[in-house]
């Protein structure tokens, strides 16, 4: 919601796949919360630290609140959880519903729709958001291939 912990992790994730896979010039990556909480803030510091612990710097993000011009920018609005799916399908124009889509719902083999929010948890809630992260990115990664590559 606040574009602080689970989707700077999402992004970050996903742009050390795409990067890996040599179609970083070919696809951008951004994160944004649904609610203005902190905008213009880095990412938690646990978020952060989990994140560098596994190779990835995510120290040069900023949260940012979603906006409906994000709907004629991008061909995926990603959704950590059903509230978060709900406040985008508040500001989406007439006609783009169906780029708002649930992260979770590319990785089958977690067996759930949601991301837990790890800020009011300990460590391990960030390292299983990590976790759920790298699942879902491969599973985008492979619808966007069986799309648009």
């Amino acid at each position: 919601m606040g574009n602080i912990c689970r989707s700077p992790t999402a992004h970050g994730v996903f742009a050390h796949l795409l990067e890996k896979e040599g179609l970083a010039d070919l696809i951008e990556v951004d994160s944004a919360g649904t609610h203005a909480y902190h905008v213009g803030k880095p990412p938690d510091s646990r978020a952060q630290e989990t994140a560098l612990r596994r190779g990835l710097d995510l120290s040069q993000q900023r949260a940012r609140r979603a906006v409906s011009e994000d709907f004629l920018e991008f061909d995926y609005i990603v959704a950590m959880d059903q509230d978060n799916y709900h406040n985008l399908s508040a500001i989406c124009p007439e006609g783009l519903e169906e780029k708002i889509l649930l992260f979770m719902d590319y990785a089958p083999e977690y067996r759930t729709r949601e991301m837990p929010d790890p800020y009011y948890g300990g460590e391990s809630g960030f390292e299983r958001v990590f976790d759920m992260a790298e699942a879902a990115a491969q599973g985008l990664l492979k619808e966007i291939r069986r799309k648009h590559l």
